[in-house]
């Protein structure tokens, strides 16, 4: 019930978003078996971070796995609201709806707003590379380098970013937050205010601003 108001929620894109022409409207299906259209129902008007993975990965897709756990550690008042994950097989002839909500399951990552997507391998190679296309073959064709990256996209300011999977949390939440709604004039004064008391308390404290 709870998956099925948030994926009906209506959410408005930018004017200049490139919606289905650059995202694809591709139909896919999330670890609870539940058919949606890639532009339509997860990207429109949304801000979203996007991994490539496969379930029997033994390395690079269990880490970034539990980095992202983390990081929905630390957004989890935004998730399924405002912010939403989105993991993407790159083996959807082995990764159907029940061994990703497997997958899911075994992290402890089967939470709202973050899905597990599988597909047409055609479709799930299509968005791979509008989203991740380096203009490199030697990239571009090597599914090992699917796990190195994640996208960060806010259809509703027509933004893209990118983070690095094995940098710093502090790192990914930074990348997240360039995407974030924008705030109103008010908000922006009172963050502008706390900001500049926690400089002020490290130039007392260090003769300097250390990284706030």
């Amino acid at each position: 019930m709870e998956r099925r108001r948030l994926l009906s929620r209506i959410f408005e894109p930018h004017p200049a978003s490139p919606g289905v022409s650059r995202y694809t409207n591709a139909v896919l299906r999330t670890q609870d078996n539940k058919e949606v259209k890639f532009y339509d129902d997860l990207i429109r008007g949304r801000q979203v971070m996007v991994q490539f993975m496969y379930a029997e990965c033994k390395g690079a897709c269990s880490q970034t796995t539990q980095r992202m756990k983390r990081i929905y550690g630390e957004l989890k008042h935004r998730m399924g609201k405002d912010l939403f994950f989105y993991s993407i097989t790159i083996k959807p002839e082995e990764d159907t709806p029940a061994a990703m909500k497997h997958y899911a399951e075994m992290n402890k990552v089967d939470l709202p707003g973050w899905y597990f997507l599988t597909g047409d391998p055609e479709e799930l190679q299509t968005i791979r590379f509008r989203l991740f296309g380096m203009a490199h073959p030697g990239f571009d064709l090597d599914d090992a380098m699917h796990a190195g990256m994640l996208r960060v996209i806010n259809d509703n300011r027509n933004s893209w970013g990118m983070a690095q999977a094995f940098a710093s949390d502090k790192h990914i939440l930074k990348r997240i937050m360039w995407h974030d709604p924008q705030k109103s004039y008010a908000e922006r004064v009172i963050d502008n205010r706390n900001l500049q008391v926690a400089i002020m308390k490290d130039v007392k404290k260090y003769g300097y601003r250390r990284d706030v």
